[in-house]
């Protein structure tokens, strides 16, 4: 019998990688099977660690956070290619969201994680985008690459989202000249465009802290700077779907020709889960709460699809679920065990995740045995 487990992070509790590893204790609890641990990610956090356990090499830099106090940031290189997850440099964990910290954060030290791997011969870099602090457009990480920003009177423009609208000018003539031959991929599921009621600002700003007003603000500086890259030769990218990912920061990258993936894909493709599905008698995915989000380009409804393809049945482990069991069977998982319902409460299902989750998936191999017997 041959097993593969191919979970996402268990927020709050478990990596990953630490899920898969539970999840094959929990498979050979059972029977004497070949498990296969594909852990997975999406293109969000936990991405990096799932590219480490594929093999991929840890590079560490300080660079400035969203409010430029120094960050210890890193990225991974794997096969010539320069993974960089803008919330490494530009998360919001670093801030305590205000309208204040929504005007003032950047992304400079996105930009320069991109520098550092560029100059260190990556020919690739695949930037994710989810999870920032900022709604600068991009803004910042483009002047660490060598962009120049000014305002009508020839100054430099002040860092953050907020000082947009005074923005006049930008020459990217470094920045070309520094990725001249490096492919740029955008890694995000999101399909949010720059601008308008579905844009960065609207949709992300509160998230960051912005307020009525400061979305407004927000809003304004990023038609200002959206212009402003276009009369600098740059693509337009106001309505393209995605350029509003990151507070706009996957904008600036698609202005540059960054072609836009599926979080989910990029990375599975990359590790081979396609690959390890096909001729596995089972599939076990899992992650810390599987809701409707889950069914909407997360990681184990892109594995369950992925398995369904290929003919092979799914099972699924999370935290919690919050899905019916007609939206299961929709998705392709046949056979599925939430740890809450297992557990004390949720404070005590996050305490024993590991153990949970491996008598979890214990029970969905025995259920899954049974069924092939009968």
């Amino acid at each position: 019998m041959r097993v593969v487990v191919a979970p996402d992070k268990f927020k709050g509790s478990l990596t990953a990688v630490e899920a898969a590893e539970a999840m094959a204790a929990g498979v050979r609890d059972v029977v004497d099977a070949r498990v296969d641990r594909c852990p997975v990610a999406d293109g969000g956090e936990g991405t990096l660690d799932v590219l480490l356990a594929a093999g991929g090499r840890r590079v560490d830099v300080e660079v400035p956070g969203p409010l430029s106090a120094p960050v210890a940031a890193h990225y991974v290189v794997l096969d010539g290619w320069a993974y960089v997850e803008s919330a490494r440099a530009c998360g919001i964990e670093y801030v305590e969201p205000t309208p204040r910290t929504a005007l003032r954060a950047h992304t400079r030290g996105v930009g320069e994680l991109v520098r550092h791997a560029v100059e260190h011969g990556a020919h690739g870099v695949v930037l994710t985008v989810g999870g920032t602090a900022s709604t600068d457009g991009g803004a910042g990480m483009l002047r660490a690459l060598g962009g120049v920003v000014h305002d009508a009177r020839g100054n430099p423009v002040e860092p953050g989202g907020g000082a947009l609208a005074s923005v006049a000018t930008v020459d990217l003539t470094a920045v070309r000249r520094l990725l001249d031959g490096v492919e740029l991929r955008v890694a995000t599921d999101v399909t949010n465009p720059l601008l308008g009621p579905h844009g960065a600002a609207a949709v992300f700003g509160p998230q960051k802290g912005a307020g009525v007003q400061e979305v407004r603000q927000l809003e304004a500086g990023l038609r200002v700077w959206s212009h402003a890259l276009t009369q600098a030769g740059a693509s337009d990218v106001a309505d393209t779907p995605g350029a509003g990912a990151g507070g706009g920061v996957a904008g600036s990258a698609i202005a540059l020709g960054a072609e836009v993936e599926s979080g989910f894909e990029l990375v599975s493709t990359v590790i081979g889960v396609d690959e390890a599905v096909r001729g596995a008698d089972l599939v076990i995915t899992g992650e810390g709460s599987l809701d409707a989000q889950s069914l909407a380009g997360k990681a184990p409804a892109g594995v369950a699809d992925l398995a369904r393809r290929a003919g092979v049945p799914v099972a699924a482990v999370a935290g919690r679920i919050a899905l019916a069991p007609n939206e299961l069977a929709g998705a392709g998982i046949t056979a599925w065990r939430a740890l809450v319902d297992e557990a004390e409460s949720v404070e005590d299902a996050l305490r024993r995740a590991a153990e949970l989750l491996r008598g979890a998936t214990a029970a969905v191999v025995r259920e899954f045995r049974a069924g092939a017997r009968s």
